[in-house]
């Protein structure tokens, strides 16, 4: 039965907004009537959206913005495999989960699926056509655990993957965000002291025709510069920004750049542990949901970020169709960990694959996390220190002037 957006006023003169279920618009206004609603505007939920192409997919505007981020999408799969896990039918559930939306936007967007679904759509078929708030790895899972009967299952897992992934990935950001406050703070620091607070001490001692301290020489020389051509070397380094941003986009440099990047002592650890954890844990859920082993390798290497890594992974998946075991095609790639290679090697020969791939990310997982944290602890006092340094620099380049001038009084 199709859905429709409504926005209605009620005997006391309020506003009230909402999905309904009717076989038309006309049937729609006659339900609101019925209700007490006099109807402002009835819609239709799916074919009324100029997102959506000739074959019913959403393509969002350039602008528009996503429905469902990694938190709220990873809060309504729970929400969703609570449901579905406690033998709710699958209609009945998203119209709990219509019901419950938090925003006009997500509860027409769950109200579209619950239509697809009640005109007989599968419920990956559905998902598939909003692409963007619903990857093609999400999609596959859910199409997995339909055709297997343990949608329930399924979503559950695929709540726990996504849960876990956004928890990694906040705990990298919560470990980056420190040094990146302190280090931003330190350049405001510097160059306000440069720029303004040396100047100002120049202008004091420019008349005692006295040589003035080779520290104070160098930071004056520091200021004139920054005064002069701070706007030109502020657009330069925005000019290289930009180039660099632009060179990243195109497939070899990139791939150029991410090799490299694997190569540096300590960020290049933390970015191999990280995409192979993703990678891992992606397989893991794909092949238990019941997904062929080839079209989930292809999906897991989608979901490196690091190019380098992807393309160790697709060729790892061009082995494996040529008949190598899976621990084999990994294991001659020596970008991914040797970790990874083992665990798969031990699931193939247990039958337990993916039980043995979990395993592997969770350990890889727990070891990115314990490197990033050790990285921000020693970067802290680091940075700390670096600023501290550079502010005493600058505080005596201003006071040597002074404790020169003193002297020469006496």
């Amino acid at each position: 039965m199709p859905a429709y957006s409504f926005e209605a006023v009620d005997a006391q003169g309020q506003t009230r907004k909402g999905v309904i279920e009717a076989d038309t618009a006309r049937a729609a206004r006659s339900q609101l009537r019925a209700q007490a609603l006099v109807p402002l505007a009835v819609l239709p939920v799916k074919g009324g959206s100029a997102d959506a192409d000739a074959d019913g997919v959403h393509r969002p505007g350039l602008f528009s913005q996503r429905i469902f981020n990694a938190t709220t999408l990873a809060i309504w799969t729970r929400q969703l495999a609570g449901l579905v896990s406690s033998g709710l039918p699958l209609e009945r559930a998203l119209t709990a989960m219509t019901d419950e939306a938090d925003s006009d936007a997500q509860r027409q967007l769950v109200a579209g699926l619950r239509a697809e679904v009640n005109a007989g759509a599968s419920f990956a078929r559905a998902l598939a056509q909003h692409p963007r708030e619903f990857s093609d790895i999400f999609t596959a899972v859910i199409g997995a655990g339909e055709q297997s009967g343990n949608l329930g299952l399924v979503l559950e897992r695929l709540a726990d993957d996504l849960e876990e992934r956004q928890a990694l990935r906040s705990k990298l950001i919560g470990a980056a965000m420190y040094p990146a406050i302190v280090t931003l703070v330190a350049i405001v620091i510097v160059l306000f002291l440069v720029g303004y607070v040396v100047p100002q001490v120049a202008n004091v001692f420019a008349g005692t025709k006295r040589a003035l301290p080779l520290l104070t020489v160098i930071m004056l020389g520091l200021s004139d510069l920054v005064r002069s051509y701070g706007w030109l070397m502020a657009a330069l380094l925005g000019a290289l920004v930009a180039l660099g941003r632009y060179l990243l986009t195109l497939e070899a440099w990139r791939l150029r750049f991410d090799a490299a990047w694997l190569k540096l002592p300590l960020i290049g650890k933390l970015a191999r542990g990280y995409n192979a954890a993703r990678f891992a844990s992606t397989l893991a859920m794909l092949a238990a949901a019941g997904v062929p082993i080839l079209k989930a390798l292809q999906a897991a290497a989608e979901t490196v970020s690091n190019r380098a890594m992807r393309a160790d992974a697709l060729d790892a998946l061009v082995l494996v169709r040529e008949g190598a075991p899976l621990g084999s095609a990994l294991a001659q790639k020596k970008r991914f960990p040797g970790l990874v290679a083992m665990f798969a090697r031990l699931g193939e020969q247990t039958g337990q694959l993916p039980l043995m791939l979990q395993r592997a990310a969770t350990q890889l997982a727990t070891e990115v996390q314990r490197r990033a944290m050790q990285l921000a602890t020693i970067l802290e006092p680091l940075l700390i220190v670096a600023m501290g340094l550079m502010v005493m620099l600058i505080v005596l380049a201003v006071l040597m002037p002074i404790i020169q001038l003193n002297q020469f009084v006496k």
